[in-house]
């Protein structure tokens, strides 16, 4: 028997999907899965591991929503340079985490016709992840749904790497000085980025409370919507997202001008 509260839950989800512009859908979203230890705090949790495990089950379920309406590229930001830095002690159990996850992924980009990448300075990252990751991409590479993993990534980061890519790659053309520096463009840099193959970020979403994007798709975010969500990313739900959806389209996007 259906209980109240999800009688009330499903008519406010149907209200939202209603109430989103689809013809004014994201084409690319940017979403930091953010606040998992604190999560596993408050609910008094064995372990971050468990915490991990009910946020990464949660991104599936995400991947999921974000067919209808369809978002055509995702990027989502799952370990950080700094995060890296934590006790091994902490980070194993999340590497574990993040590879049984990428087990999982292949079933769902065949289902929903995705392809998997992941971003970031993987050279930083353990064995076992880097061959977990490079499993997964193999397995995911086909389809039409542009899914990212940032992983060891770093907006910083990657704006150095693209730069000295196209520095290199210039070089290489044997380009004087002058030719090198005129060379150097906005669009020709932006063409070195990881996601220079999808649009930028329209929407980007942070969940835990935090109003900061801590340096996330720094050169892609010069346009984007930003939607900053209360709840911790395990707790996050299918109307805190369709709400962002109908919010991102109720906005006036005037690109600067």
């Amino acid at each position: 028997m259906v209980s109240t509260k999800s009688f009330l839950y499903s008519l406010y989800e149907r209200r939202l999907l209603r109430e989103i512009d689809k013809d004014a859908s994201p084409q690319h979203i940017g979403i930091i899965l953010d606040g998992h230890r604190r999560f596993a705090r408050a609910e008094g949790l064995p372990d971050y591991q468990a915490s991990y495990r009910v946020g990464m089950a949660l991104f599936e379920e995400f991947l999921e929503w974000a067919q209808h309406p369809k978002i055509p590229a995702i990027t989502a930001w799952v370990l950080s340079p700094q995060n890296l830095d934590r006790p091994a002690e902490e980070l194993e159990p999340y590497f574990d985490v993040l590879i049984e996850l990428f087990e999982r992924l292949p079933t769902l980009a065949e289902q929903y016709d995705m392809s998997v990448r992941v971003i970031g300075r993987l050279d930083h990252l353990p064995d076992r992840l880097i061959k977990a990751a490079e499993a997964l991409e193999a397995a995911c590479s086909g389809g039409s749904t542009r899914v990212s993993i940032a992983m060891g990534y770093g907006g910083r980061e990657e704006i150095v790497d693209a730069a000295r890519k196209l520095v290199s790659d210039l070089v290489e053309q044997g380009l004087s000085d002058e030719g090198l520096i005129e060379a150097i463009t906005p669009e020709s840099l932006g063409a070195n980025m990881y996601t220079a193959d999808v649009p930028d970020a329209d929407l980007l979403i942070r969940t835990s409370g935090e109003s900061r994007l801590s340096g996330f798709l720094m050169w892609q975010s010069a346009y984007s919507e930003f939607a900053f969500v209360d709840v911790f990313w395990p707790e996050f739900r299918r109307v805190d997202y369709l709400r962002t959806l109908r919010d991102f389209g109720r906005r006036d996007r005037r690109f600067g001008q």
